[in-house]
C-alpha cells in the first residue's frame, strides 16, 4: 500500500525498549536506525507525491531500505 509506514518503532514494536538501549549504547546501530527511519519517510512522501522519480531509482531506495531492516532485526534477534 502506498505511503504505509514502515518506521523501525512501526515494524518491530515488540522491540521497541530495545530499539531504544541499543540507539544509547551502539551508535552505529542508532546511525542505521536513523538513516532507516529517513529512509522510510522519504519513500512514503516520494509515493504519496506520485514517485516523482524513476521506477529504477525507487526501486533502489527500497532495496536500501529492505537491507537496513534486515541488518536492524538481525541485531535485535541478537542477545
Amino acid at each position: 500500500m502506498l505511503g504505509e509506514d514502515h518506521s523501525i518503532l512501526h515494524e518491530f514494536p515488540e522491540y521497541a525498549e530495545k530499539v531504544q538501549s541499543l540507539k544509547k549504547a551502539n551508535p552505529e546501530f542508532g546511525k542505521q536506525c536513523d538513516r532507516y527511519d529517513a529512509l522510510d519517510a522519504q519513500i512514503r512522501e516520494l509515493e504519496l507525491d506520485g514517485s516523482p522519480i524513476s521506477d529504477a531509482d525507487m526501486r533502489e531506495l527500497k532495496h536500501e531500505r529492505r537491507t537496513l531492516k534486515d541488518q536492524l532485526f538481525e541485531q535485535l534477534r541478537a542477545d
